[in-house]
């Protein structure tokens, strides 16, 4: 027990630490950012012909969001207003909080990335399994192969072009941009969830045909490499079926580092796709970080990232502590002396 709890503290410990560390660099690699964030706000009212009190209004916003201030003096203000949970005010869409631009895009990103990460990592899983465990003996499944590996090796970004391309300039099945038909209000009715579903086809496809052929391969040698070991070779002595020796012997140990990969793939799933995202304009957390580089909106993109660092290190930890009761060949005071 004691030997549990000193592990336990030692994970936390690495956590703690890269969450502080990564707000420090949060804070400060925006700023280092050639660029002025009030710059947007200038270029609106010079178009607006608002020059007359611009000077004044940029004056009042550097004071509001303490841009007056050293770069000590900021971080300070930024540490302690993080710790009473303020993330603050959105520079380039005041006066909307971070808070609410994090709640309005957390739902759409959850919701497209969790559903395309539990379907790749199943699909590709499983078939990547069969195709390791059959071996040549089924011709079909092993022409799978290559093709997971051209699906690997292709930027998701240049498969998201190309999916928009064909499927909604070539042959408009898919509308292109959005989460939903523009103008049309969101409401829990079976419509409006077939127009999301529509709208959320091809950012999906894309992330899910890329990422499938990593989770094919991997499953794949996993049941190539098991199928020499010793337990296999003792369960095929036995006589057992086959299939009972894929599933219960091959597939199940292989699915242990599997897991560790989806678990991480989940940590991951708050960022979103920043790059696929923004191609298909889609309302999530990517797309959101992405226009707030755009205009240097600083408390958004510190409020951002840092969401994205806190669900990965919790992950990592939460995964830390179960692993080795997932893997009974894994003990925590073996983990802890590692």
């Amino acid at each position: 027990m004691a030997t549990f709890w000193r592990y336990v503290l030692e994970r936390l410990i690495i956590c703690v630490a890269t969450v502080a560390i990564s707000v420090t660099v949060v804070f400060f690699a925006p700023r280092m950012v050639p660029g002025d964030p009030l710059g947007a706000i200038t270029i609106k009212l010079a178009q607006m012909g608002g020059n007359r009190g611009a000077d004044a209004l940029i004056a009042a916003y550097k004071i509001r969001f303490g841009l007056d201030k050293s770069m000590g003096e900021q971080y300070v203000a930024y540490l302690r207003q993080l710790a009473q949970g303020d993330l603050g005010y959105s520079i380039s869409s005041f006066p909307s909080t971070v808070g609410d631009l994090l709640a309005q895009a957390i739902p759409w990103t959850i919701g497209l990335m969790l559903v395309t990460t539990l379907i790749s990592w199943t699909l590709g899983s499983i078939l990547g399994g069969l195709v390791g465990w059959t071996g040549a003996r089924s011709p079909a499944l092993q022409a799978l192969v290559p093709v997971a590996l051209v699906l690997y090796t292709i930027p998701y970004y240049i498969l998201a072009i190309v999916l928009s391309f064909l499927l909604a300039y070539v042959f408009p099945l898919l509308p292109r941009t959005g989460a939903f038909t523009l103008g049309t209000q969101p409401t829990l009715t079976l419509g409006f969830a077939l127009d999301v579903a529509q709208h959320a086809a091809l950012p999906a496809l894309s992330i899910v045909l890329v990422s499938l052929g990593w989770w094919f391969l991997s499953m794949r040698s996993l049941v190539v490499s098991i199928k020499g070991e010793d337990f296999m070779t003792w369960a095929e002595a036995k006589g057992l079926p086959r299939p009972r020796i894929f599933w219960g012997y091959a597939f199940r140990n292989a699915l242990l580092p599997q897991a560790t990969g989806l678990a991480l793939s989940l940590g991951h799933i708050i960022g979103g796709q920043l790059v696929t995202e923004t191609i298909f304009g889609y309302p999530g957390l990517g797309y959101l970080i992405f226009n707030s580089i755009k205009s240097l909106d600083f408390p958004v993109i510190q409020g951002s990232i840092l969401l994205i660092i806190l669900s990965v290190a919790i992950i990592n930890f939460v995964m830390d502590l179960v692993y080795p009761l997932i893997d009974p060949r894994i003990r925590y005071g073996a983990a802890g002396r590692a």
